[in-house]
């Protein structure tokens, strides 16, 4: 494996962040739209780089400083938007047939891309209180996708993600498919942001309390996460459970080993009964005591000793098992509502078959020598041996998943076990090498 590269320069990372800039949802996939996504994802892999490194607080003070994180959160909204409004537009198109899918997948990457970066560094105070009024926008994001969670079937398992597979030519169906993957993966994500949240309720301000506690009611959805733990399942006699990007099998020994999603729900949910002023704002009436009651039973002494801190939770339950909370004070006071949702919906209403429509024409149906040239620009943006050097495991043949060492040498894309394999795989592999393999370095160098 290859050493993990550096972060950007200062002066680089800097003159991307000043480079975010908010963009309108019709123009979603187009050359300035383009541009957007390479900046964050460039940003994405510099802040992951940097966090590894101990150096994220450049990143952060920059985030700040320019007022980014406002910007980052409606770009996030605009692409789930898109997902639910124009994606399926796209699929029911029967005469749309794209000479490649990876223009349309880069658009699904880019909700994983911002939600990642969010997530690296939204564990600062400062990030949360510079998102201002946007916080509201970020909880109800997360609030949608933790009911997409919640609502999960624990017998479902995600499918690894693989961007140079949909370089070539698939069907719209398999791209729908990738994209129910991917949502997995960033209602994880979702979580993690959404415990950093709550890291803050001290200084959040109160319309930010009141939407977590009471519009959304997040204590007893963090529950029903805690019952189905949907990054989790059984499967032939053996428990899987879903972690650094995949699912694997869990030894026997280890089962009753607290993950890190585990402990993002735990924490949030210390954080949002455990602190005074959630206390006094929330109502815990008989439904909501009922259900947060069900927690009891996971606190065992293994889990706590993994996590101290669940003393308290299980000293707050046996007292509110036996008393009567008082209602919650209801305060007179003007409360704020997220707008970025309402806002692109109201804008956009009734034209979404027109936007698809649009996006065909001028986004995602690149001549082949358009496709060539986005190609270089993809090369450097996705950046194939930085993504290497971070992933957690080994690479694994293409055909069989047995640890790989072999590597086609035209693209450097694709890990074969044995020559058997790379000739098996060729006929599926050969349109995507192609079109990579075309790609000059000495025009990436440039780029």
């Amino acid at each position: 494996m290859a050493a993990v590269p550096a972060p950007l320069p200062p002066a680089e990372a800097e003159a991307l962040v000043r480079a975010l800039q908010g963009t309108e949802l019709r123009d979603t996939g187009g050359q300035g739209w383009l541009r957007q996504h390479e900046y964050v994802e460039k940003l994405n892999m510099h802040g992951i780089l940097s966090a590894s490194a101990g150096q994220e607080q450049l990143l952060t003070e920059l985030l700040v400083t320019y007022a980014k994180i406002p910007v980052l959160i409606g770009e996030l909204i605009s692409v789930e938007i898109w997902k639910h409004k124009v994606f399926p537009v796209l699929c029911r198109l029967e005469d749309f047939k794209p000479r490649s899918t990876f223009p349309i997948y880069v658009v699904l990457h880019h909700e994983a891309s911002i939600i990642n970066l969010l997530e690296t560094v939204f564990f600062y105070k400062e990030i949360c209180e510079s998102a201002e009024d946007s916080i509201l926008d970020l909880i109800d994001y997360c609030h949608r996708k933790l009911t997409l969670l919640a609502a999960r079937s624990t017998k479902g398992q995600t499918v690894e993600l693989r961007a140079q597979d949909l370089a070539s030519p698939s069907s719209m169906q398999e791209l729908q498919k990738q994209a129910e993957a991917m949502e997995f993966e960033i209602s994880l994500k979702a979580l993690s942001v959404l415990r950093f949240i709550t890291d803050q309720v001290e200084s959040l301000p109160l319309s930010a309390l009141t939407r977590m506690l009471n519009t959304h009611n997040l204590p007893c959805l963090l529950v029903e996460l805690v019952e189905h733990c949907p990054w989790s399942c059984w499967e032939a006699g053996k428990l899987k459970k879903f972690e650094n990007g995949t699912w694997h099998v869990v030894p026997p020994e280890d089962q009753v080993k607290m993950t890190k999603l585990d402990g993002q729900v735990w924490l949030a949910l210390l954080n949002l009964l455990l602190s005074p002023e959630c206390q006094r704002k929330y109502h815990f009436d008989g439904f909501n005591k009922s259900q947060l009651l069900k927690l009891r039973v996971f606190l065992t002494d293994v889990l706590i000793d993994q996590l101290p801190n669940l003393m308290e939770m299980q000293r707050f339950l046996s007292h509110l098992a036996v008393t009567e909370p008082a209602p919650p004070k209801k305060d007179l006071i003007l409360e704020q509502v997220p707008v970025i949702w309402d806002h692109i919906l109201k804008k956009n209403s009734g034209k979404w078959e027109a936007i698809a429509k649009h996006q065909v024409k001028h986004a995602f149906s690149p001549t082949e020598e358009e496709l060539k040239l986005q190609a270089r620009r993809w090369a450097q943006t996705y950046s194939l041996d930085m993504m290497e050097a971070l992933a957690p495991d080994k690479p694994r043949c293409r055909v069989c998943g047995v640890e790989a060492a072999k590597r086609c040498s035209r693209c450097r894309n694709e890990w074969y076990c044995t020559r058997a394999c790379q000739v098996q795989h060729w006929q599926k592999h050969k349109p995507a090498c192609n079109l990579m393999a075309e790609v000059p370095r000495s025009v990436v160098d440039d780029l």
